[in-house]
């Protein structure tokens, strides 16, 4: 008998189709039952209620530990969708203060996967944040008639002082990216905004618990599962110690009242940042609870910037705070000692002209410092880029390498958001500025006193302060102090030291010295304290000059270093000066001697924010 080859292929391919769909079955019953999270939510959702125990957020003090930043409790309007019955709406809207309108858009943003990734109709969604303790009274005593609902209680900051706003930050609600990056959090949960509450955002926030509430067949809650058994505490978050003294930081900010610009104080032998003061500021309080989108807006709408932290964002010509580097370096290059002498006809002349104003002349570096010669570091650096026998471009590259030692150029690393580098150009960044043609000092001449492409934050000009004042080192900037049951980043305890010989700091330290005893920072003499300074006017193309001071005191064994810098203000005795020594002595004394109160009214008072033809905040 013939075989029929067709029917036997046939029984195979039928064998293969029916065991290809029971194993579609069998991979769709497993993807149901366990891989689809869905089914299991509804079970669980019918008897259970998993609540989120959010942990307390972890305090702020200063360094003289004064508690600045707390919480408060708020409260949010949560629900389960799919347990929400019909309820009124005029009702839940009065409670809670708002429009029908305003409730459809709030449910609608709820239920957009787009907006709230992960959004099931079996797990608690948020619907309204930030209710006051009167709407929240209203609502618990209608909640029996809002089938579904219940409220979530959270906290929120409160704050000790209405200043510091850019060190401190703020906390936000987390955006849809927010929840993508980080698994710990889920739509409605907050997260640091700015300053240290983002930079220290997850030692601050500690971790979630759960409570499991069981319910009946109506979704009323019965009480605890297993009594609790299977509950999660929370956490609370880790409290940090800042560095900044708040006293000193609210003296800051007053003093920087009616003008544009920043002060940084630094306590050298730490690195501990003292005061950070950015102005305008804003008091941080605006940005908490439910008025904080619209406040936001305002802020961001501001043409005065008080969300911009000028103090480490900001990057500035540094004038003639710059000129002790130049010195540093001049002397560790052999390229002068403390008794070269360089002449100054009311300037720099050679081939083409650098003013400077009447002092005596030929003179050596100290009485450069003092004095505020311009001729003097222009000539210096004249000799070390021209060199005989070297090249520009190599010549030119080792001065950029001291600059960058020096904490210039490139970020500090400080323990705040957005930090600038500020700029410090390279032979590169020149090479093609000429585009390949031969460049000398000359070309770039004006670098050398602070000007041309230079660019500096006040945190990198009062760093300088630090290490002079160090004579040489500096620790990383921070403005934290402490972690509680941690430790800060082992940055911030490494020295850092420059390759500049100690006895050359010394020399411009003694240069500086002699600039507030006898120079062009007579302002900062304070009684019974060796004031050491350095006035700047950086010029500004867009309108006036610059005014800025950098100091450190005592002149042995300094405990604060300064940098202050005020927009379009004028000569750095002006107002740098002035404001820098009262920070100083309100430091190191705790008070203003009664001498000096004529200098504290005149910069509580002034306004150069007026005179600069910038419309006042």
């Amino acid at each position: 008998m013939r075989k029929d080859y067709n029917l036997e292929k046939r029984k195979y391919v039928i064998g293969g189709f029916i065991t290809v769909l029971v194993m579609i079955y069998i991979v769709r019953l497993f993807a149901l039952q366990v891989g689809d999270v869905k089914y299991k939510e509804s079970a669980d959702s019918n008897a259970f209620l998993k609540r989120i125990l959010y942990p307390a957020r972890g305090l702020v003090y200063d360094r003289n530990d004064k508690l600045v930043v707390f919480n408060k409790p708020a409260y949010d309007v949560m629900l389960i969708p799919k347990d929400v019955g019909d309820f009124d709406t005029v009702m839940l809207c009065d409670a809670l203060g708002i429009s029908r309108d305003e409730l459809i858009s709030k449910w609608e943003e709820m239920k957009d996967p787009h907006r709230n990734p992960g959004y099931s109709s079996y797990t608690p969604q948020k619907l309204i944040s930030h209710l006051s303790q009167e709407d929240y009274g209203k609502l618990q005593e209608k909640l029996n008639l809002l089938p579904g609902f219940y409220i979530q209680k959270r906290t929120v900051r409160e704050y000790a002082y209405h200043c510091g706003s850019n060190i401190l930050g703020n906390i936000r609600e987390v955006s849809s990216d927010d929840v993508l990056k980080d698994r710990y959090y889920r739509r409605g949960d907050y997260t640091g905004d700015l300053g240290i509450e983002k930079s220290y955002e997850k030692a601050l926030r500690g971790d979630k618990g759960v409570e499991i509430l069981m319910k009946d067949a109506l979704g009323r809650i019965k009480g605890k599962y297993e009594n609790g058994v299977h509950d999660v505490a929370p956490v609370s978050g880790h409290n940090l110690k800042l560095s900044i003294d708040m006293d000193l930081q609210q003296y800051g900010e007053q003093l920087m009242q009616g003008k544009i610009g920043a002060i940084v104080a630094i306590e050298p032998a730490t690195g501990e940042v003292l005061a950070l003061v950015t102005s305008p500021n804003y008091d941080p309080s605006l940005l908490v609870g439910r008025e904080r989108g619209k406040n936001y807006s305002m802020l961001v709408s501001d043409p005065q910037k008080p969300l911009y932290d000028r103090s480490v964002q900001g990057a500035y010509p540094p004038g003639s705070t710059f000129k002790p580097t130049q010195g540093l370096i001049f002397l560790q290059e052999g390229v002068i000692t403390t008794s070269t002498m360089y002449p100054c006809y009311h300037g720099y002349v050679n081939g083409l002209r650098v003013g400077c104003h009447g002092h005596g002349s030929p003179l050596p570096l100290k009485p450069a410092l003092q004095t505020s010669c311009n001729a003097f570091f222009c000539w210096g650096f004249k000799n070390m880029i021209d060199k005989r026998g070297t090249k520009v471009a190599d010549q030119f590259e080792k001065w950029k390498d001291y600059m960058v030692e020096m904490g210039y150029g490139y970020k500090l690393g400080i323990d705040l958001p957005f930090e600038s580098r500020g700029f410090i150009p390279n032979n590169d960044f020149y090479s093609k500025s000429f585009r390949g043609a031969n460049w000398t000092a000359n070309s770039v001449i004006s670098i050398s006193i602070g000007q041309g492409e230079v660019l500096a934050t006040p945190l990198q000009i009062a760093n300088l302060g630090a290490t002079i004042a160090n004579r040489g080192w500096f620790y990383t900037p921070h403005v934290v102090k402490e972690i509680s049951d941690s430790t800060i980043d082992e940055k911030y305890r490494k020295k850092r030291h420059t390759s500049i010989k100690r006895q050359y700091y010394e020399d411009v330290a003694e240069g500086m010295r002699m600039a507030v005893s006898g120079g062009t920072c007579r302002t900062a003499n304070l009684p019974g304290i060796e004031v050491c300074g350095k006035t700047g006017t950086a010029q500004n193309p867009h309108g006036r000059d610059h005014s800025v001071f950098m100091g450190f005191a005592p002149y042995h064994n300094p405990k604060i270093a300064i940098a202050v810098y005020v927009e379009n203000a004028g000569f750095g005795a002006t107002y740098g000066v002035p404001i820098g020594s009262l920070m100083i002595e309100k430091y190191l004394t705790g008070e203003i001697s009664p001498a000096r109160k004529g200098i504290e009214d005149r910069m509580l008072n002034s306004n150069t924010i007026v005179s600069s033809g910038v419309k006042k905040h």
